[in-house]
């Protein structure tokens, strides 16, 4: 094999090895949380959002007391079904149950590192 041709294999295995190690990582981020827990509020905006790579994003306004600026939880969901439970509930009093998945290497998962898992009606 000529030194071109030696060459030329090193970089094919480079980049496999480099697009190996990238979805490794990208999968290792996206199974481990970095935490969980629930947040209340009311949604303020839904939207399925993004050119390639479709994704739910939203806004929950926490209100801690009546007449006080309400704290925003910006989040992302990957399931239409949980989607649709939050559309069915704008303009109410929901709580959420999320996931935080810190350094995910595009926002093609999601604009957020707040993945929203469930959503449920608090009367």
């Amino acid at each position: 094999m000529t030194s071109s041709g030696k060459a030329l294999v090193s970089l094919l295995l480079a980049l496999l090895l480099g697009a190996g190690l990238l979805a490794a990582y990208t999968w290792g981020v996206l199974t481990w949380n970095y935490s969980e827990g629930e947040r209340v509020g009311y949604v303020q905006k839904l939207s399925r959002k993004g050119w390639v790579c479709k994704t739910w994003e939203g806004e929950l306004a926490m209100v801690t007391m009546p007449g006080a600026i309400p704290e925003k939880f910006y989040f992302s969901i990957r399931s239409d079904a949980v989607a649709a439970q939050l559309n069915r509930s704008l303009g109410k009093r929901v709580g959420v149950k999320y996931t935080q998945h810190l350094g995910l290497p595009t926002s093609c998962f999601g604009e957020t590192e707040y993945f929203v898992n469930e959503a449920t009606v608090v009367e």
